[in-house]
Formats: C-alpha cells, structure tokens, sequence
C-alpha cells in the first residue's frame, strides 16, 4: 500500500465526522456564525478590563512603580491605548447588533459611545474608593486597603460590574456582558452589567453571590457568600425583558451568606438585616431583623 492511499483510508472516518459536524452547524442557526460580521474579541475585552484596572488603580496593577511626578503622563498613555483599543471592539458589537436587527450604525457612534465612557471614568473611581473604604471598615480581618485592592474578589468583581454598568447604561451590546462573565469566571460572583449599585457597596468572601439585572442596591449594603438577589420566576422568558424582576435593597442593609431575595417587588427597607439562609419574595420594613428559626440540636455520645 502506498503510502498516499494509506493517507487516504486515515482520512476516512475524519470525512463522515466533517459531515456530521456541517450538518449539525447548517441545522442550528442559533448557534452558528457564518458568512457574517466580526465578532468582538473575548481576549481584547479581557485585556480591556485589566487596562482599565490599571487606570482606575494606578501603581498596583501591571506597570510598577508609577512615580507621582510622571502620573499625569502614565495616565494620559493608558488613556490614549484604551480609546483605540475599545472603539475598535465597541465598532465590531455595534456592526454585529446592527446586522442581527436589520439597522445601520451611523458614522462617528462609536466614539462618541467611547468618549462618553471615558467620560464617566473619575466618577467611577469615586464610587471605587468608598467600596474600597467600606470593605476595610467592614472586615477586621483585613491589614490595609492594599490587601484589599490587590485581593478582595469582591472588589475586582465591583470593579469591572461599575466599568461593565456605564457601557450598559450606554447601550453597548455584548461587552458589558463579556466583562462581568469574564469577573464571575475569575471571583465566583455574578453580578448582571444592568445591576444598579450605590456608593460603598462591600462584597465578603464573594463566592456564589448572585445580583440580578434588574436590581437595585442602596448605599453602604453589605452582602456576603452565597447571597442570591434574583427573579421571582423567569418562565415568562424573552417576554420579561426590560421588567424589574429583582428586589431593590434601601441603604444600610445587609444580607448574611446563603439568603436568598427574589422578585422585583420585594423591597429591603433601609437598615434591614437578613439573616442566614433564609427566603424572602416579599418586602421587609426598614430597621428589621429576618431570620429562619434555626434547626434543633441533638448531641449523643458515639
């Protein structure tokens, strides 16, 4: 046997297995991306979001150290790399949803939907700054806001949440999602881009934590592992988008680990505190305490 028809008999099976993978992909068109637009990059946006923490964090993350007397410059060089890089993947998600629904993207939106970005970036690092602060005041565990910053997946995960909500809030399709994807990959916690969250919002241990995209989150609230803020129900599927199906929780509550909080009527008043593993799908008034009776005990000798 020569040695091209030995070649050709080991391509055999390989040629059934390329027609069954061709007619599972031409079969599945809600799976499939053919002969069509360029998607963003999963990478560029993941390289994007360590950029971007760079930014918001100078001197602790990527280039060390950043002299105080070359920040300005430092700065301005992230900025710059930032812009070209993101308006490059903001161009290929707004072309992308644009051929999906059958629009055009006018000339220059891009930018402009970067330069809005960019623009919100100072308020961002305040608001990053009073969760820093919270998480330090909060765990006594914790030696200095370094620690904090450098290790809290709770702050990472705030951290690309608050940079993925302002590209969803200015309605930049699939990155802000592949941002808190690529946050719940790393941290455990998962938090919708379309969440709402106010100043000093402290995350412990992180793991497991679950907030939906319709919720909303008040000032100085404190959650810990394993909390779910979710929906109700979702059997009403695509016909529940854009209604509120998760709980607002006022200023100063906290939420113990394992409780979960679901519908979007359900309020936390300010002040409330939720115990452990407890659940809740309706409203508890401010200054409230919610606890499960816990189990009884029983002790015996082996």
């Amino acid at each position: 046997m020569t040695s091209v028809e030995s070649s050709s008999r080991d391509q055999e099976p390989f040629s059934a297995l390329v027609k069954a993978l061709m007619h599972s992909h031409l079969s599945e068109p809600l799976t499939r991306h053919l002969d069509a637009d360029t998607l963003p990059s999963r990478d560029a946006v993941i390289a994007l979001v360590k950029q971007l923490r760079e930014l918001l964090f100078p001197g602790y993350f990527g280039k060390q150290p950043v002299c105080l007397s070359r920040l300005e410059y430092t700065l301005g060089e992230h900025l710059s790399e930032i812009e070209v890089r993101l308006r490059e993947q903001v161009t290929r998600a707004l072309h992308h949803y644009a051929a999906r629904h059958d629009r055009a993207v006018p000339e220059g939106t891009a930018q402009e939907l970067v330069h809005s970005f960019l623009s919100r970036l100072p308020d961002v690092r305040a608001l990053l700054a009073t969760d820093v602060k919270a998480a330090f005041e909060g765990d006594p565990a914790a030696a200095d806001t370094d620690e904090i910053i450098f290790s809290y997946p709770g702050i990472f995960a705030i951290t690309v949440h608050r940079l993925a909500h302002e590209l969803h809030r200015l309605e930049v399709p699939l990155i802000p999602r592949i941002m808190s994807e690529y946050a719940h990959s790393v941290t455990g916690v998962d938090i919708h881009p379309g969440a709402t969250l106010g100043e000093g919002f402290f995350i412990d241990h992180g793991t497991g934590v679950v907030i939906g995209e319709t919720a909303v989150i008040g000032d100085r609230v404190k959650i810990y592992q394993g909390v779910t803020l979710g929906a109700l129900s979702t059997r009403g599927g695509q016909s529940l988008r854009g209604i509120k199906r998760h709980p607002t929780l006022m200023d100063e509550v906290t939420v113990y680990s394992g409780a979960s909080i679901l519908g979007g009527d359900t309020i936390i008043g300010e002040g409330a505190v939720i115990a452990s593993n407890v659940f809740i799908t309706q409203s508890v008034p401010a200054h409230t305490r919610v606890s499960a009776t816990s189990p009884e005990l029983h002790f015996r000798e082996r």
